[in-house]
């Protein structure tokens, strides 16, 4: 078990890492976050709704963290 789990660990940082880079695209003005017209232009039928639920802080915007944590869970697919 112990050797499952930390053959996971390198797995997932990696595939998480690439999907961070991937989306980070979007973030087009560079602030760092992305915003409900930021995440629409990558991910077409994106709801306000969905996009809320995205916002985990309710800051109004979607952070890198709160994006890959997002696709994890399965709420929306990852960039290819």
């Amino acid at each position: 078990m112990k050797s499952k789990i930390l053959t996971l660990i390198p797995v997932s940082a990696l595939v998480l890492g690439t999907i961070v880079f991937a989306q980070s695209d979007m973030d087009t003005d560079g602030d760092g976050v992305f915003s409900f017209a930021e995440l629409v232009a990558g991910y077409p039928d994106l709801s306000e709704e969905t996009f809320t639920a995205l916002d985990t802080d309710g800051d109004g915007s979607v952070s890198e963290a709160e994006l890959a944590a997002a696709v994890q869970a399965g709420t929306i697919p990852a960039m290819e």
